[in-house]
């Protein structure tokens, strides 16, 4: 008889199972609003969620669920349905915060239990209970970073340093003066010690380790999970002009930047000036005037014969096509590969950027050399950017989930999407395991209540 029972039970859950699994894709919504992403070869996409409000900075806690930052309204909490690869849904969503001046940056300490977020003039702290879904006791960490214009302050837990965040700040205008005066704060990304918080937070101006200035709009910030280097990608200027000659379709290119590591003190990398508001990076050094000297990459003024002070700034380790505006960087866990949003060009004639895009990395640095214009590989992409503001998949944040699994967030379409390689869904995920495992358990159990 309990043969015959066990066999039933194992028999009806497994039929569970593949139920489960069956109907998983069914129920992933479509792209709205006419939104036509191409997955390139060897990957494959979903929709994991939508109706969110301008989703931006998304994080995974401790417990699995997904956490989404909404412009205006605050932090929401996904709970995840998962039945392998691309099958992935959020049949249910809890608010976390409430909180209307919330805007882009968030991100959890080390050990999950803090949570972080920002305005555009303060980063806060709450204790976070990834169980509950409990946020409280809200602190201020950072205060003084009211600038108008690049209001973003995306934060980052470094993994190497413990107690170490990170802050990058953009400027007040598209050529902001200010930028050029070091105590101003502007465009400049700092690292604060958490264990040393004053009783009402840091000064961002005056206070923490300055990373690098001289940075107009670097949204985007990562720690390499080997060697603990820092990288930034970097918004560049809109408009410009060089001696007169109107060049914007093309420059100054989007860059990429290192910062040093905070594990050694005496980084000849921490601190640099990278040159805004006096110097940008060529992507189409032919269309500069009086340009001779420049390759892509290379530093140049907006008059070439103010140009000597860009050869005493820091120049980028990759540069990218101008305008496609890169708003976030995550590495994978082995440090091998850069996954970098570019979320869309406004001021071009021809749209680009909108898309996810994959960066080769070995020895902690990029493969590719600093005057490249092939440096990354297209992975998630629109079929037509023609039709681009308004009926595109615009990327924002990302977040890579235990399965390597990478989760972006689209926020001008109010979705997350999973993108998967093919070779991460063809394994066993985490949900089938623990399926395989709970039939285990029962069946254990009933092994064991035969023979007690």
């Amino acid at each position: 008889m309990f043969d015959i029972l066990r066999s039933a039970v194992t028999t009806a859950l497994t039929v569970l199972i593949v139920r489960t699994k069956g109907q998983a894709c069914g129920v992933n919504p479509a792209p709205g609003n006419g939104i036509t992403p191409v997955a390139a070869p060897g990957y494959h996409f979903s929709v994991v969620a939508n109706g969110l409000t301008k989703p931006r900075s998304i994080q995974f806690d401790d417990a699995g669920n997904l956490l989404v930052l909404q412009v205006g309204k605050g932090i929401v909490s996904l709970q995840l349905d998962d039945a392998g690869g691309a099958c992935v849904w959020a049949p249910s969503k809890q608010t976390i915060i409430s909180n209307t001046a919330l805007n882009h940056g968030m991100t959890l300490s080390t050990d999950g239990r803090t949570l972080f977020a920002s305005d555009p003039t303060a980063a806060y702290s709450w204790a976070y209970n990834s169980l509950t879904g409990a946020a409280e006791s809200q602190n201020t960490v950072v205060t003084g970073m009211n600038t108008d214009d690049h209001t973003t302050r995306t934060l980052l837990v470094s993994e190497k340093l413990e107690n170490r965040l990170l802050i990058s700040r953009g400027s007040t205008s598209n050529i902001d003066p200010l930028a050029s005066n070091i105590s101003t704060g502007h465009s400049q990304i700092k690292v604060f010690d958490l264990g040393q918080l004053p009783t009402k937070g840091y000064q961002f101006d005056t206070d923490g380790l300055r990373l690098g200035w001289g940075l107009r709009n670097s949204v985007g910030v990562a720690e390499h999970p080997e060697t603990g280097g820092l990288y930034s990608v970097e918004n560049s200027a809109d408009d410009i002009m060089r001696d007169g000659v109107d060049v914007h379709q093309n420059n100054p290119g989007e860059e990429m930047n290192f910062h040093g590591t905070l594990l050694s003190n005496t980084d000849k990398s921490q601190g640099s000036n990278y040159g805004y508001p006096e110097c940008f990076a060529a992507w189409d050094p032919s269309a500069l005037p009086d340009n001779t000297h420049l390759v892509v990459g290379s530093q140049f003024a907006l008059n070439a014969t103010s140009e000597s002070i860009c050869a005493r700034r820091t120049a980028p380790r990759l540069t990218f096509q101008a305008h496609m505006a890169p708003l976030d960087i995550k590495f994978n866990s082995s440090g091998d590969q850069a996954w970098v949003t570019f979320h869309g060009s406004w001021d071009r004639t021809q749209p680009v950027g909108y898309k996810v895009s994959l960066i080769n990395f070995a020895n902690g640095e990029p493969v590719a050399p600093a005057m490249s214009t092939t440096s990354y590989t297209d992975i998630l992409t629109n079929a037509d950017n023609s039709k681009c503001p308004n009926a595109c998949f615009r990327p924002v944040g990302m977040a890579f989930d235990r399965q390597g699994r990478l989760f972006v967030s689209s926020d001008d379409s109010g979705e997350i999407y999973v993108l998967v390689a093919d070779a991460v869904a063809g394994s066993e995920n985490s949900s089938s395991k623990a399926r395989k495992a709970f039939i285990e358990e029962v069946v254990n159990s009933l092994s064991s209540s035969k023979h007690q």
